[in-house]
């Protein structure tokens, strides 16, 4: 066997999704280069070295690149000058999973049509805007209420419910307020009344491996605001809706990433009865997923890391209920916070706590999570909140 030198990656976004990433890379020996639009970004913070530059800036990629001779590049954001990721793709660096499964997913326009009109998978109506106008219009289409959104964003920013046609005006502004890029269009959904919502993670390896498709169990999620609130498995779901899930996501997933792609997704559903409706797709980590981290032996980072890499994923073990649920910030801190309450937070059996390390906030900014196991789903996600809640994210004393 020769030896070689262990792998560099360039992450491209490094925020507490990266971050666990980059701590599981550095666990197996990686060199990771974090960068970002800002400097102490929580990936940077773990990482060996890293760089500030806008990702929509395509010469800065490229010369980044350059710089460090990545093996890898791992997008962890969806607002990436992809043009870049197939130059770097053509020059033979790996671009996880594929240059053009990030371009596919960067937009969610383009993901929506890939998964409605070529795949022919079941999704709410929905149509695109890209002015006042042609929301109201697109809304006659649709009927109130409707969710609309920017085609590029992230945890939910710019996504809002318009109920009336006097919530037009306001929808749109917080759309386009909240858009990451430069693709001035949202989209607009039917409102779907669903049961559940869950996130299925779906693991692909490069064709020459037995195994391409892996899946995780199902997450249950809860979100407010278009974000994130909180996550729990075992997710109750029978087993005809799982395969269903499985079924579509392998399928959405076979076809962006290509034969040699290789990653983990996040593939969300709606569940309304007996009926699995394809929702979103990112090709990296899911917030939703931080729960991972407590719930099986392998967190989906730890899944993203192995099959970047080509390593062997075995069986997943589960540890039994679990669930997480943020810690948000509730006010402005323009300097480094601070955080009141975490050792009331740990003094329950079974919790954990994560802080990102972000250095600002904001209202309703994700500043940590909690992370709880219980005898029953119902007592993780109490433990969970009850955790989430003792944390208070406070200006630091100067």
């Amino acid at each position: 066997m020769t030896a070689t030198r262990q792998p560099t990656i360039l992450l491209l976004g490094s925020g507490e999704l990266g971050k666990e990433f980059v701590i599981c890379a550095k666990q197996l020996g990686c060199r990771v280069i974090a960068a970002d639009r800002y400097a102490g970004a929580p990936a940077m913070q773990v990482a060996d070295a890293f760089e500030v530059f806008d990702m929509l800036d395509a010469n800065a990629i490229k010369r980044v690149a350059r710089k460090h001779k990545p093996d890898f590049v791992v997008p962890e954001i969806e607002a990436i000058r992809t043009e870049a990721l197939f130059a770097l793709e053509r020059s033979g660096v790996t671009v996880i999973p594929s240059a053009r499964a990030a371009h596919l997913t960067m937009n969610r326009d383009a993901i929506r049509s890939l998964a409605a009109e070529q795949l022919k998978l079941p999704t709410a109506r929905y149509a695109y805007a890209s002015s006042q106008d042609e929301l109201a219009r697109a809304i006659e289409r649709i009927g109130f209420p409707c969710v609309i959104k920017p085609v590029m964003s992230s945890s939910g920013k710019g996504q809002s419910v318009a109920r009336k046609a006097a919530d037009i005006a306001k929808s749109w502004k917080y759309a386009i307020d909240g858009m990451r890029g430069d693709k001035q269009t949202v989209i607009v959904e039917e409102f779907i009344t669903f049961d559940y919502e869950i996130t299925l993670l779906t693991v692909k390896h490069r064709a020459s491996t037995r195994r391409r498709t892996q899946f995780v169990p199902p997450i249950g999620h809860r979100q407010e605001r278009g974000d994130y609130q909180e996550s729990w498995m075992p997710c109750p779901m029978s087993p005809a809706l799982i395969k269903s899930a499985q079924r579509m996501a392998k399928k959405i997933t076979d076809e962006i990433a290509g034969p040699e792609g290789a990653g983990i997704f996040g593939v969300e559903f709606f569940v309304k009865g007996n009926r699995v409706i394809f929702s979103e797709l990112s090709p990296r980590p899911h917030d939703t997923g931080m729960v991972t981290m407590i719930s099986q032996d392998l967190s989906e980072f730890a899944l993203h890391l192995r099959a970047v890499l080509g390593l062997p994923i075995p069986a997943i073990t589960m540890r039994g209920p679990s669930a997480s649920a943020v810690i948000l910030a509730t006010k402005d801190i323009n300097s480094e916070p601070a955080y009141l309450g975490i050792e009331k937070a740990l003094a329950t059996t079974g919790v954990e706590i994560r802080i990102f390390g972000k250095p600002s906030a904001r209202p309703y900014r994700r500043m940590g999570v909690a992370l709880a196991t219980g005898s029953s789903v119902k007592q993780a996600r109490q433990r969970a909140r009850d955790a989430a809640a003792q944390v208070r994210v406070v200006a630091a004393a100067r």
